[in-house]
Formats: structure tokens, sequence, C-alpha cells
């Protein structure tokens, strides 16, 4: 009988046999799955050393599905890590951009190959530290944005040719508006008719889609090495004092626009509401929050051009209505790429998208104002 007993027994020796393949020192004592994030397998695991002392760890298993190929994913993020890590502690001296450190497997590499298949990898674990899926006040919006504006500083001198492209396409909305208008009309999973809606909110915004891709493909916005998924539970926080410790999840670390990255950051952090918030009258935009963003971004990063920061709340709208367009995408598909937890997830999520655009077009001028005023005042 496979009861609740019996499956975290076996979630356990699972663990346990994971965290073996790398180079942890002291003895097994508990694991248990980290259920955040959308993308990919997370477990944390717990080790006591000889001398007594606790040690944790996070394991996780690269999803293969939305990573095609892992290996490359690997390649990135240790790039990534060894660069950041050594620029933090000779360089910068600033832990707010830190990241996570790799642990080694058998054999020397970063990452094992498990029994039952897939690409895992190991990180140490901050104590003291956690992290937020909706901000609760303007210190923890700023702290996050110049963690992510320094991090964007950090990485601004890895050669691109380093970098591997490992998602094409990623943030290009004008193709993830092409792919959304492909699947409606196919409508493969017979769920058009309930969102119709929807599309028609998109398809009035299809000439903003393009906006950021036409001034890259014009060389007015420069091409960088990105974050490319600045959520705020991105960035882990010092549980005592909100300031900024770390940015994980480097997977999508990639080229890209500085303005998507920040634009992630107006989308998870200006609502109150719940990614998959069904009272769409809990979704506004703060302007406190966007103006504590703004100001931590600027703060952070000193490498943006003039008309990146003239753009910025241009990235909020886009990333915005992109998040919605795909939410909205993997509904019609049948729900392929994003972890749902019932039916209606994606739809749920891709309307708190879509009503978030609304308020940042109906507050668009001040914000502008204000982006305008602060980069005057740091520059």
């Amino acid at each position: 009988m496979n009861t609740p007993e019996s499956q975290n027994s076996q979630l356990h020796s699972t663990i346990e046999e994971i965290s073996h393949e790398f180079a942890i020192a002291g003895d097994f004592v508990e694991g248990h799955e980290i259920n955040s994030g959308h993308i990919n397998t997370t477990y944390l695991a717990t080790y006591r050393r000889e001398s007594g002392e606790i040690r944790r760890y996070i394991l996780q298993r690269i999803n293969e599905q939305v990573f095609k190929d892992p290996l490359a994913v690997m390649h990135n993020v240790e790039c990534v890590t060894r660069h950041i890590n050594w620029k933090v502690l000779r360089v910068k001296r600033d832990l707010g951009g830190q990241t996570l450190n790799l642990y080694p497997a058998r054999g020397g590499r970063f990452y094992a190959r498990g029994e039952g298949g897939g690409i895992w990898r190991c990180y140490n674990f901050i104590e003291g530290c956690q992290t937020y899926d909706i901000v609760e006040n303007t210190r923890q919006a700023y702290q996050a944005a110049r963690a992510f504006g320094s991090f964007q500083d950090l990485v601004e001198d890895i050669p691109a040719e380093d970098i591997i492209e490992t998602i094409p396409d990623f943030h290009h909305t004008p193709k993830r508006y092409a792919r959304l208008m492909e699947v409606v009309e196919n409508d493969p999973m017979g769920r058009r008719a309930g969102v119709e809606k929807e599309i028609a909110f998109v398809r009035e915004r299809a000439e903003l889609c393009a906006t950021l891709v036409d001034l890259l493909k014009e060389g007015k916005l420069p091409a960088r090495i990105t974050h490319n998924d600045t959520k705020l539970n991105n960035v882990m926080m010092d549980a005592e004092t909100d300031e900024a410790v770390c940015v994980i999840d480097l997977d999508t670390v990639m080229p890209g626009l500085s303005l998507y990255d920040f634009g992630d950051l107006v989308r998870t952090a200006t609502s109150p509401a719940a990614e998959d918030e069904t009272d769409l009258s809990k979704v506004e935009m703060r302007m406190p929050m966007f103006e504590a963003l703004a100001e931590g971004y600027l703060d952070g990063c000193d490498c943006l051009t003039p008309l990146e920061i003239e753009h910025l709340v241009t990235g909020g709208k886009v990333i915005t209505l992109e998040t919605g367009i795909r939410f909205l995408t993997d509904y019609l598909e049948g729900d392929v790429y994003f972890k749902t937890h019932y039916g209606e997830h994606n739809l749920d999520r891709c309307r708190t998208q879509l009503r978030l655009v609304e308020c940042i077009e109906q507050n668009e001028p001040e914000m502008r104002d204000f982006v305008k005023r602060v980069s005057r005042a740091i520059n």
C-alpha cells in the first residue's frame, strides 16, 4: 500500500542517494522537497558533520523538457558563478550580487547523472536567509532591485561567446506573440472559446510586443548577458535585516536585454496579488514599490545607456505582457510547460499578468517621470 509514510521514506532514500553523488562531508540526516518554482525539481538535504555541526544543501534536477541541453545550462551556471564570486570578493567587495556555490560531484564535475536519469547539481544553502513571492515593503523591493542591478554590472564583462543560448529567443516577445496566434488558430485542447477576451487584449497590444526587439535590431539597445528571470523569489534576503544576500536561479542566464530583467522586477514586485490570484481587484501597480525598484536597480547598475534608462517602464509593460502570453499559450496547449496544480491554473496566472499590464498603462506617465528624476539624481 502506497501510504504517506512509505512515500516519505522513498523520497528520503531518493534524496540521500542523489546527495551521495556530491562532495558533501558528514552523514545524511534528512531531506525534503522544496515546492517552489515552476520548472526544476528541488530538494533540501541535511547533513551532520563529525563535529556535530548541521549543514544543509540544495539538490536540483534540471528540467530537460524545458532545457533541451542541460549540460549547456551547467556550462553557463559554472561560468557565471566563477566569474561573479571572484569579482564580488576581489573587485566589488559587495555581497549583494553574489551567487550560490556549486559543489563538485564525483570525477570533479559540477553535476551528476541520477540513476533514474537527469542532470543534478548541488548548491550550498545559506542559513538565515529567505525568499519572498510577494514583496512586503519598499526596503525589500529596493534590495532585490539593487541585487539584480549589481548582477548586471558583474556579468557585463563576460565575453558573449562564453555563454550558450540555452533557450533560443527566450525573451523574443514578437515570436511569443506569433506562437500564441498559431495556438489560438489550432486550438489543440478546445479551450479557445473561454479565453476570447484575453486573446483580444493581447491582439490590441501586438505593436507593443515588438518595441524592444526592434530597438535591438536597430542597434539602439545593447545586447547584454542577463539573468532573464528576475523574480523577487530569485533573491535571497537576510531574514533579520531584509538585506539582499544572493541572486539565485542562473539557468536562464543568456544574451538578452537589461530592460527585460528590470521589467520582470516590475512584474513581480509592484502588485500585492499572488501570481495566480483569482480576484483581479487585488492586482495593482503600487507606485512606492516601483520607485524603490527603479532607485535600487539604478543604484546597483552603472552600465545602462540613456536609452535603456528611458525605456525601463516599457520593459515592465512588455515583460508583463509577454509573461501573460506565455501562460495563455501554455493553457491553450494543455499545460505542457509550467507546473500547474489545477485545471485553469495557467489561465489564472495569465489574467493577473494582463490586469497588471492595464495598471502599468494607467500609471505610466508618473512612472516615467520618476525614472527621469532618479537617473538625473544618480548621474
